[in-house]
């Protein structure tokens, strides 16, 4: 798996860190972007390539993808991970943020898609893991504008995997539930059946698993990694 590579978006600190260190360790080259240069500093300690840029930005998401291309000729892998979109009360919320919201949270899935699908495409497959949030399925108040546009990210994966399985590409999303690599108060860990906080390096596993060969018949899914907070069977 040594000419394999990972594509991480969000790849500097957290989830998307603890992505790229798994990844790393089945093999897999990478090219990592996030807003600072902490993506930077990881490629650099893993032996891949960066570029700072924002996933809302066209432009980066080109950047990113013409890096890899041009570092290794080809993507097989692609973690999403975005920052959390503007907050408030429902009605209170501007059209601006919401418009935002939109930028940040499904366009960057898209384009990405775009760009990856035909070079997945003429390899044989690929693997495209979005992680969202636990409150896709059970909006939150909490998070109006995450609730809702992530929930279409898990509509999009859905439509995505159906239209190109045939291709051997497959689209999934991870659900996580609160994280340490926030700074929470004890009453979200008080929220999980398991009464903690979620590692990050649990969730990079749970992405790991999903971009691997190791999940190769599963597509199209949305697989909460979330501790137990929410309660759908």
């Amino acid at each position: 798996m040594t000419d394999k590579v990972c594509l991480i978006v969000g790849g500097g600190r957290g989830m998307g860190a603890a992505t790229a260190r798994e990844m790393y360790g089945r093999g897999y080259k990478l090219a990592l972007m996030s807003p600072s240069t902490s993506c930077e500093e990881l490629a650099a300690e893993l032996g891949g390539v960066a570029r700072r840029g924002k996933a809302e930005n066209a432009e980066d998401i080109q950047g990113i993808f013409d890096l890899a291309m041009g570092a290794w000729s080809r993507v097989d892998a692609v973690l999403i991970h975005v920052g959390g979109p503007p907050k408030g009360d429902l009605l209170e919320i501007s059209e601006q943020d919401w418009d935002k919201a939109n930028a940040m949270v499904i366009k960057p899935v898209i384009r990405m898609a775009k760009l990856v699908t035909p070079v997945m495409e003429k390899q044989g497959g690929g693997s495209i893991v979005n992680i969202t949030t636990f409150s896709a399925f059970e909006p939150s108040l909490i998070f109006p504008t995450s609730s809702v546009y992530r929930a279409g990210v898990s509509s999009f994966t859905k439509l995505y995997s159906d239209r190109y399985g045939p291709s051997n590409i497959r689209m999934n999303c991870i659900l996580p539930g609160f994280t340490d690599s926030l700074d929470l108060p004890q009453k979200y860990a008080d929220m999980s059946a398991l009464g903690r906080l979620g590692h990050a390096k649990e969730q990079g596993k749970a992405a790991a698993f999903l971009l691997s060969e190791d999940s190769s018949y599963i597509t199209g899914q949305s697989l909460r990694v979330d501790g137990g907070v929410t309660r759908a069977m």
